[in-house]
């Protein structure tokens, strides 16, 4: 068991635990004073039952990957209710796209906190499961990006669109990225839409010769342009353009050990929330 001095350790869930992500997360974890992994979801072919130490290349942990993610956290919520509780859980999903709704919701039903990673959700279902997270009161994160680089990036772009009516945005991923444009991007462009203008105003009547050369466009105006290769991890341009001149913002993860100090954060500060918040910014 970890721990801070007297301090009762943090108890973690990892969903995805055996991906690139879930990996790193479940070693930040391990690693830190304040935390305790008390669960390890994954759905890999084969690796129901298997310890996790083992998987992660350590020693035996005594945790079992289980694909049930419900009966994980039915079973981790009724042990907090003991008279020893270590206090409400967290679940850190790193899972797809298909699934992360259902996750995020079975999390909130059990009362354990959830810290989204996962992109790929819609408007509407954020709406939802804040909704559904207020009715409950079970604060939890959806975070696009836990870079405080990107953060910053964030809110550079944000308030560069007061001056600047021309803005297309740049993402760059690794070719195993399942959703696009990547959720960083969509809640980059979220940002810079705060002030309510329009973009990209047009001056000539122009044609795709090829179909989505120009990007996703958004209603205001703004292109998102999406890259998949292999030996990418995960980058994004902002680019602003005005009469004899270009500003641009841009990001690169080169590891993604850079979004460790971001994931322990939320954990950290989820249990305080009565409801799901959008944004590691919202946490800051």
């Amino acid at each position: 068991m970890n721990s801070s001095g007297d301090k009762i350790p943090i108890p973690v869930i990892v969903a995805g635990v055996l991906g690139k992500m879930g990996k790193q997360v479940a070693h930040a974890v391990l690693n830190s004073s304040d935390c305790e992994l008390v669960g390890a979801i994954d759905t890999s072919t084969g690796k129901e039952g298997e310890d996790l130490g083992l998987e992660l290349g350590l020693n035996p942990l005594e945790i079992a990957i289980t694909a049930d993610l419900e009966g994980c956290l039915c079973a981790v919520s009724q042990e907090v209710k003991n008279p020893q509780s270590k206090g409400s859980a967290v679940l850190i999903d790193f899972t797809h796209p298909s699934v992360v709704y259902e996750h995020t919701r079975a999390a909130i039903a059990y009362g354990v906190h959830p810290v989204i990673g996962t992109t790929g959700l819609s408007q509407s279902q954020i709406a939802d499961l804040i909704e559904f997270s207020l009715k409950a009161s079970v604060g939890g994160a959806i975070i696009p990006n836990f870079s405080i680089g990107m953060i910053l990036l964030q809110q550079a772009a944000a308030a560069a669109s007061a001056f600047y009516d021309n803005a297309e945005l740049i993402e760059l991923h690794h070719n195993f990225k399942a959703d696009a444009p990547s959720g960083t991007c969509i809640k980059t462009a979220e940002m810079m839409e705060d002030l309510g203008k329009d973009f990209n105003k047009p001056e000539v009547s122009s044609k795709e010769i090829l179909e989505g050369s120009r990007g996703g466009v958004r209603p205001s105006g703004l292109n998102l342009h999406s890259i998949r290769l292999p030996g990418l991890v995960a980058h994004q341009e902002v680019i602003f353009g005005a009469n004899g001149e270009t500003y641009t913002l841009r990001h690169d993860t080169i590891d993604r050990s850079a979004y460790m100090p971001g994931v322990l954060l939320s954990i950290r500060k989820v249990r305080s929330l009565n409801s799901l918040v959008y944004g590691l910014e919202k946490l800051l």
